[in-house]
């Protein structure tokens, strides 16, 4: 994570590295991404990048942090707004509906999203999934449990089952609308964001079926 020397730069300083870093990772993700070309575009050079951060990954999991971070702070408003306690799986559906809407609406943390997920350097992918995973699971968590306490979902519901389907699912979601080759069953690439809507939900439905209370 970011150094000392990272903490005390003016924000303006900040903000240029971060912009540029955003731009080159999101464009060729982490394998791709060029500490040159970050340097030159934020006008700073490479043995100053390495006084805010310990080495390359080191920069690329604290764009995924910020990413989730923001991510997570749009669904948390969504939740706050819908009506679980009345319908959870209704509320699940809306949820769903705005995650995908949300890519669709936010080329930028679609593109960090992407990198992300799919990175082949396990060097970054795997601190980069840990990170992620943990925004996933403390706004997703208490969601499923709290509708088991509820009885809306059976009382011998898997809850680490519903997490892992909804961490395989979301990112999937998120991704195949925008990315050829990921979805060969609904044609997600090639639909638009009602039709994408319309697939979460029968996910979701699907996912949910043997939890379901009676």
């Amino acid at each position: 994570m970011p150094t000392g020397t990272w903490e005390r730069l003016p924000e303006q300083r900040r903000a240029a590295v971060l912009a540029a870093a955003e731009a080159e990772f999101a464009a060729r993700g982490f394998s791709g991404g060029s500490l040159n070309t970050i340097c030159r575009a934020a006008g700073v050079s490479k043995g100053s990048l390495f006084q805010y951060f310990a080495d390359k990954a080191d920069m690329y999991v604290h764009l995924a942090e910020l990413a989730s971070l923001r991510i997570r702070a749009a669904m948390e408003a969504e939740i706050a707004r819908l009506d679980w306690a009345a319908d959870f799986a209704g509320a699940l559906n809306e949820l769903l509906d705005a995650w995908v809407r949300y890519f669709y609406d936010h080329p930028q943390e679609r593109a960090i999203t992407a990198a992300a997920n799919l990175e082949p350097d396990p060097t970054a992918r795997t601190p980069v999934r840990a990170a992620v995973n943990c925004h996933y699971l403390a706004v997703l968590r208490p969601l499923v449990e709290d509708a088991v306490a509820r009885g809306q979902l059976r009382a011998d519901t898997d809850v680490e089952t519903v997490l892992s389907l909804l961490l395989l699912v979301l990112p999937h979601l998120a991704l195949a609308p925008h990315v050829a080759g990921l979805d060969p069953v609904f044609g997600l690439v090639a639909g638009d964001s009602a039709h994408a809507v319309a697939v979460a939900r029968r996910l979701t439905g699907a996912m949910l079926a043997p939890f379901l209370a009676g």
